[in-house]
């Protein structure tokens, strides 16, 4: 799997150079916009790497484009770049989810240490969604019964209390139960109740 693209988003030109030279430098990747409407319109993807933002911008600012990308529902790690005097706005920041938030002046060792942090945060994101794709794929795959007998596996009743509750014997159950593992791919139990959990968004 990727490692994924450090996105850095900033309005000086300079800053914004040597940052991508920093990131490039380190073995990554690296793109860099001037703006919050360039990152935006380039379409980035939950999870595919971290981005790197300075609150303070023309037009959409740092914390803005954060809640955006928030109510997009697009979880890609977010490190906030300020000044010294944007501390607040930083724990605003870092309230609303972002990951580390830096003062200027920093250093390059202090940067790459929260980008790492950041990616390996991506990396998990990205792991989680290949895990829902796929157990929700699996889902759609079970009959309305399999649906109804893993609702009632999630909540921990045992066959013969799935049984009493749809009304059907003990070895029907045991039937519809072995086609859920198999249809869901579950190599356990536990395999099985965490899919549908995240599935659920528990």
């Amino acid at each position: 799997m990727s490692e994924g693209t450090v996105f850095i988003v900033d309005d000086d030109t300079d800053l914004r150079a040597s940052m991508v030279d920093l990131v490039e430098g380190a073995g990554l990747q690296a793109e860099g916009f001037n703006s919050a409407a360039a990152f935006l319109d380039a379409g980035k993807k939950s999870g595919d790497g971290c981005l790197v933002v300075d609150i303070h911008m023309p037009g959409m600012d740092g914390l803005e484009l954060q809640q955006k990308l928030k109510d997009d529902r697009v979880a890609i790690p977010v490190i906030v770049v300020t000044g010294r005097g944007d501390v607040p706005k930083a724990v605003r920041a870092l309230k609303a989810g972002a990951v580390d938030f830096i003062e200027k002046p920093f250093s390059g060792e202090l940067v790459l240490g929260s980008i790492h942090q950041a990616l390996e945060i991506g990396r998990r994101i990205q792991e989680k969604e290949a895990f829902v794709g796929g157990a929700r794929h699996n889902l759609g795959r079970l009959t309305a019964r399999e649906r109804e007998v893993l609702d009632r596996l999630v909540v921990g009743d045992s066959n013969k209390m799935i049984a009493a509750h749809l009304e059907i014997s003990p070895r029907t159950v045991e039937v519809h139960r072995a086609r859920v593992m198999e249809k869901m791919q579950a190599r356990s139990l536990s395999h099985l109740v965490r899919m549908a959990l995240a599935i659920r968004g528990d």
